[in-house]
């Protein structure tokens, strides 16, 4: 039954939020009521049964907590009356003149672009964003943002206080906001579908159905935005990406790496989708970063081995990537297609100031990269120092069992 609530919550949280955002406004009350909904759900449905619309049921449940919370809480209930006689025609239980009804996916994007707001800092909009429509704990996301989760709960009850203090609203943003706010939602959903792709913690290495969702979120963006050239290069960098899924773990569900992939098991289709839409998008001009990373998938896939791989090429479009978008994750893989393109010293080099950065060093991925580039170095002492590190750093267990192995491997 557990398992049962919780693929009913990661289906329905996002459209039971919008649709008590819509009715309500408040973000944080509404993210409030819908958790305590889903713990009443927790409670009763083991005992009574899913009920036939439980999208429906987690609504009415957490209206009752909001309106219950509303009466006993006069000073908010002012509030709430004079908002609702500056705007009569705000968006409740029917849609206001200048409104297009939402549909489903109309509401998760919305809560998206609402999330995204500009009074908002973007770490804070993609953090807030992963929380409220992901559905990512917060050790999750603090995870992906390399900071304690004391930190990541004080910013996500920040961006919340902000958001109300901004009087910010489910609607679509104008013409003018629109860019800066893909740009947010592009981040939400590549860091979605990270989180999906290899889970930060855990007993299985991917969440297939949490990389899906944020496939079929930047497929909608794209359906809506088909000229948006950053919109394309993420949705072609999860499909290219996505593609290698059926052969990354073995039978028993351990890591299968990169280099020990059985090829004919990618998904040709998506591969074939990602190329297309890459080279679609490529000769229109701008390039991002998005643009980029999906270039570096589409040469591993182009690939029909591992040692046919072009890491020159790959080496030199992680350059680009790195002068657009440095970000300490950009640099680990950067590095990995120096030393295969060049020579391991060369990626151990770069490598070297990661270790000043107190976050990084807390990083098991830092560690296992180094342990790699130390063990194709020939330095197998500190190869093992480095994998025992990593496996002792990360929470995920398939590669937590990976890097044992490599580790007894090279020990043996």
């Amino acid at each position: 039954m557990q398992h049962i609530l919780a693929d009913v919550w990661r289906r329905e949280a996002p459209h039971v939020l919008g649709a008590l955002v819509r009715r309500y406004g408040d973000l944080g009350d509404c993210e409030d009521a819908a958790q305590e909904a889903a713990e009443d759900a927790a409670g009763q449905w083991p005992i009574r049964g899913v009920p036939d619309d439980p999208r429906a049921w987690l609504i009415r449940v957490a209206s009752r907590r909001l309106i219950d919370r509303a009466r006993a809480d006069s000073a908010r209930a002012r509030r709430e009356t004079l908002e609702a006689a500056r705007q009569p025609a705000d968006a409740g239980v029917a849609p206001g003149a200048d409104e297009v009804p939402a549909t489903e996916v109309d509401d998760t994007l919305r809560l998206l672009f609402l999330c995204c707001h500009p009074a908002l800092s973007r770490p804070s909009q993609v953090a807030l964003s992963l929380r409220a429509v992901a559905g990512l704990t917060v050790e999750q996301i603090a995870a992906a943002y390399l900071v304690p989760v004391r930190t990541m709960t004080q910013r996500l009850s920040r961006a919340r206080a902000t958001l109300r203090e901004a009087g910010a609203r489910l609607a679509m943003p104008s013409d003018e906001e629109l860019p800066p706010r893909v740009a947010a939602v592009l981040d939400v959903c590549h860091l979605v579908f990270t989180e999906g792709y290899t889970r930060t913690s855990g007993q299985t290495l991917a969440d297939v159905e949490l990389a899906e969702e944020a496939i079929r979120l930047t497929r909608q963006m794209h359906g809506a935005l088909p000229d948006h050239e950053e919109v394309s290069g993420a949705l072609a960098l999860m499909l290219l990406t996505h593609a290698r899924l059926p052969a990354r773990t073995d039978a028993a569900g351990d890591l299968v790496p990169l280099a020990e992939q059985d090829r004919s098991r990618w998904r040709r289709d998506l591969i074939t989708e990602g190329v297309t839409l890459l080279e679609q998008t490529l000769p229109r001009g701008h390039v991002g970063r998005y643009q980029i990373q999906a270039a570096i998938a589409a040469v591993h896939a182009e690939a029909s081995t591992y040692q046919d791989t072009d890491w020159m090429q790959i080496s030199v479009l992680y350059g680009m990537l790195s002068r657009i978008a440095p970000a300490p994750t950009v640099t680990l893989n950067h590095a990995v297609a120096v030393a295969m393109a060049h020579d391991p010293t060369a990626g151990l080099a770069m490598l070297a100031p990661l270790l000043n950065d107190p976050a990084m060093r807390r990083h098991h991925r830092l560690h296992a990269v180094r342990a790699h580039l130390l063990e194709l170095n020939g330095d197998v002492e500190a190869a093992a120092e480095h994998y025992r590190l990593a496996a002792q750093l990360t929470t995920s267990l398939p590669e937590q069992r990976y890097l044992n192995r490599r580790l007894r491997r090279i020990c043996d």
